[in-house]
């Protein structure tokens, strides 16, 4: 098996003045460290592969299906076989181009996205991936290996004693108290995974399950967040020829807020340190081996919506000028996808099985659970899970969380079916057969 890797990466730093996290928080007022999107082209295993990580708060529905035919074209292959994954820090953009639209009627909300720039980002993207397939670089072994980051993630979802939702738990605890309870249920590991050519090491991708928050949407100040400021500094001190990924997992319900407070804006440089300290960790652990399967597997779901949404009222809501911004634009997105599942257009869930090694590309923001549940339908194997591809559902709960109530599933657009679906379609991309689907 003859692979080579073409690696690339494009600046996505939104202008002053653009909108952030879908135009209900401040826009850019000033850049604390630029925005990038990161990927790797992987040749010779059938049709090109691409994988693209964006420090951007998400893309969602036909945003989300434009990126991928854009690196497609670029890659000369078909966006079946391309996965794109935001990172989801907040003071970034939040792309929906038809909630774009929808708010753009009003004539009194904030946009969500600059068309110029959108379409910028695109042609960079392209240009990034055309010029990075003159020089790829052979690749003949793979190395996983996890270590824990502690300190950093927690569950935002606070249970009563009946076992529902009594408070969220946010980045900036309101007490003490808050931030004493336990961490709950997160996935403390750091999965790394990491791409050789013979004993030089290429590329390294790195996934974690949590919000990627230390302080935001407050003022206008763009950053790739703690997670992003880590990535940088391990391609900083690693080898100058490796490029470095990190994909954020399965957070919807978890973030940094049993050890943090956003009051304190040193703590974004403590949490960097400890994300960097789990990469070093990992780093030193991975043993390099042949490379001697390579597959490409995707499953296509259409979760429908909830079926107390009704266009009509969400519209109405949004036609409201007596309401908060948040509570105008933010419905545009959830009437962008009544429209999509009208449209009947699938939610791409893909994943690439490298040996014993599995990179899970998920859609929305699902909760952890989704990835230690992967991680328990294959055991013997080591499973990376990237959640935040298309982001058209938002949140996607587990069926018991629907029971437990609180934030997440009051604004997710799906019923708990969406549950079994999206586990049917981990289990279909993990099983053992090698056709690609």
């Amino acid at each position: 098996m003859r692979l080579s890797l073409a690696r690339f990466r494009f600046d996505v730093t939104p202008p002053l003045g653009h909108s952030l996290c879908g135009g209900w928080i401040p826009p850019v007022s000033a850049i604390d460290d630029p925005l990038e999107a990161i990927g790797l082209v992987l040749l010779g295993a059938g049709q090109p592969i691409v994988l693209c990580a964006v420090d951007w708060t998400g893309l969602c529905n036909d945003a989300h299906v434009q990126w991928r035919r854009a690196l497609a074209a670029a890659a000369r292959t078909t966006p079946d076989r391309v996965a794109v994954q935001c990172l989801h820090q907040h003071d970034a953009p939040f792309v929906c181009l038809e909630a774009d639209r929808i708010v753009r009627q009003q004539g009194d909300l904030s946009p969500n996205v600059a068309p110029a720039f959108f379409r910028r980002c695109l042609e960079a993207g392209k240009n990034a991936v055309t010029k990075a397939l003159r020089s790829p670089r052979r690749i003949t072994h793979v190395a996983s290996a996890q270590a824990e980051v502690k300190d950093v993630a927690s569950n935002r979802r606070m249970l009563d004693d009946q076992g529902r939702v009594l408070t969220n738990r946010s980045v900036a605890p309101g007490s003490e108290k808050l931030r004493q309870l336990p961490a709950g249920v997160i996935d403390p590991w750091l999965k790394n995974i990491a791409f050789y050519d013979g004993a030089e090491k290429v590329a390294a991708c790195y996934y974690y399950a949590v919000h990627p928050i230390s302080y935001c949407c407050q003022e206008g100040r763009v950053s790739s967040e703690f997670v992003g400021l880590a990535r940088r500094l391990k391609q900083e001190h690693d080898r100058p020829g490796c490029t470095h990924l990190y994909f954020t997992g399965c957070a919807g319900n978890q973030n940094t807020g049993k050890y943090n407070n956003s009051d304190v804006k040193e703590n974004r440089q403590r949490l960097t340190e400890r994300v960097y300290a789990a990469m070093e960790a990992a780093s030193e652990k991975l043993r390099p081996r042949p490379i001697s399967q390579v597959v490409w597997k995707t499953h296509d779901i259409l979760p429908p919506p909830r079926s107390d949404l009704s266009a009509k009222e969400i519209q109405a809501q949004i036609n409201d000028a007596s309401n908060r911004v948040v509570l105008r634009n933010r419905p545009a997105f959830t009437l962008a996808w009544l429209r999509r599942c009208e449209q009947r257009v699938p939610l791409t869930l893909s994943a690439l099985h490298v040996n014993e090694n599995v990179l899970l590309h998920l859609p929305g923001e699902p909760f952890v659970e989704y990835q230690l549940r992967a991680q328990a339908l294959a055991p013997n194997r080591f499973i990376a899970t990237a959640g935040y591809g298309d982001g058209g559902p938002w949140y996607i709960p587990t069926a018991e969380a629907y029971f437990q109530g609180g934030y997440e599933v009051k604004v997710a657009f799906c019923d708990p079916r969406i549950d079994p679906m999206l586990t049917d379609g981990i289990l279909k991309l993990l099983s053992d057969d090698n056709a690609v689907e």
